[in-house]
């Protein structure tokens, strides 16, 4: 179990997490939510005893981490993945974590093939992809068998069969009885997985409850309702039914009116003794991404915005003409002729500049290629011979003479 009792953190004049109190309940999985810059990282390095508290304090299993005998075997944590040096495998990696912590050699072989590394166990980690780096973390937080795991972003990199299989493996660690806390941004994945929720914002408890009191503390359900498309005074009809009925009706961009207010089996009587013929009469309730965003709108510190491209005019690039409508670079055709578009003398060719991890395949044209201009040759002064051109083969044979 882990409990934390007033937990506040500052840097400076910064304070990151304040008066936190919250406790994390084996048997099951609890996912720790928050904006960015909320202060989940700070709290779960105060967790590992990597950062102190201002305020405060935070135990694992009764016990602050520095305190805890031999604390690997008894916590394991995933903050980052790429806390790891490159030159070593694998599996020296995992054995040196092993060595340190008095854990038996033959672990190792054992944790590489719970995350499926047993493959490239001796290659050197630096050449790992990120999702590769992410089983090498998980590998090294279950080395211990430990009863407590803490997993920050365990998901990120992970392809579609390795978020399957981490999610059933946090759900099967808790099920053993073990402790799960599991920091992340994926409400869907979250969903799925997490059994109970805390939710921080701006460094303060925002929510710790199960995943469906959550949702149903932080959305509102409401049904869609949608009349023929082919007699739009039936709508105004029923919006105005319901509307008497005390129901809150919004018209939704498709032409269906969103209903809040009125259970289904009433708005399906109104509409029947209003003689309106409905299409659609469906519940929706909110899902966890909803929720979330409905509670922490206002916690959010770094909010994105629209890109107002102020000073990049629309259209072509300059000295580009725009293509006619079904024309294709490249096609068959002179250059500039109806029906054909080419990029003007002397443009750059996308697609086929040589350049990093695209080679130049040799013997093969570029077909979009401008035949380079030959320089002129300057005009010959008065009673001199006229200059031949580099080109021409006498000039070329002569030379060679000499």
């Amino acid at each position: 179990m882990i409990e934390a009792f007033g937990l506040t953190k500052r840097y400076g004049a910064k304070t990151a997490v304040y008066n936190l109190t919250f406790q994390v309940k084996p048997g099951m999985v609890t996912g720790f939510l928050g904006p960015n810059g909320s202060g989940k990282s700070t709290t779960m390095r105060m967790i590992l005893g990597l950062d102190s508290p201002t305020e405060g304090i935070v135990t694992v299993n009764g016990l602050p981490y520095r305190r805890l005998d031999n604390a690997p075997r008894q916590v394991g944590a995933l903050l980052d993945a790429k806390a790891i040096h490159g030159g070593r495998s694998a599996y020296h990696h995992l054995l040196c974590l092993a060595q340190l912590s008095g854990i038996p050699a033959r672990r190792v072989h054992e944790v590489l093939g719970v995350v499926g590394l047993q493959d490239v166990a001796r290659k050197r980690s630096q050449g790992f992809s990120l999702g590769m780096g992410q089983r090498l973390g998980i590998a090294a937080a279950l080395l211990g068998d430990p009863q407590v795991l803490l997993f920050d972003e365990p998901v990120n990199g992970l392809d579609p069969e390795g978020i399957l299989w981490i999610r059933n493996l946090m759900r099967r660690l808790a099920s053993e009885g073990r402790t799960v806390f599991v920091s992340s941004h994926l409400m869907s994945e979250m969903a799925l997985t997490a059994d109970h929720l805390i939710v921080i914002g701006r460094g303060q408890l925002m929510a710790d409850m199960s995943v469906k009191d959550f949702i149903a503390h932080n959305s509102a359900d409401f049904a869609l309702v949608r009349t023929p498309d082919t007699e739009p005074g039936q709508r105004e009809k029923l919006t105005a039914v319901l509307t008497g009925a005390g129901g809150a009706v919004r018209p939704e961009p498709d032409g269906a009116l969103r209903v809040a207010g009125l259970p289904l089996p009433r708005i399906s009587d109104l509409a029947h003794e209003a003689g309106v013929r409905l299409w659609e009469l469906s519940p929706h309730s909110a899902s966890l991404e909803e929720a979330y965003m409905r509670l922490t709108q206002g916690a959010v510190d770094y909010r994105s915005t629209e890109d107002p491209r102020s000073g990049f005019p629309a259209g072509a690039p300059a000295g580009y003409a725009v293509p006619p409508q079904g024309a294709l670079p490249g096609a068959p055709g002179v250059p500039g002729a109806p029906g054909t578009w080419a990029p003007p003398q002397g443009a750059p060719q996308p697609g086929y500049a040589p350049g990093p991890g695209r080679p130049v395949v040799p013997g093969q044209a570029n077909p979009y290629a401008v035949p380079p201009q030959q320089p002129s040759a300057p005009p010959a002064a008065p009673g001199d011979a006229a200059a031949p051109s580099p080109a021409d083969p006498t000039q070329r044979d002569s030379e060679d003479a000499r």
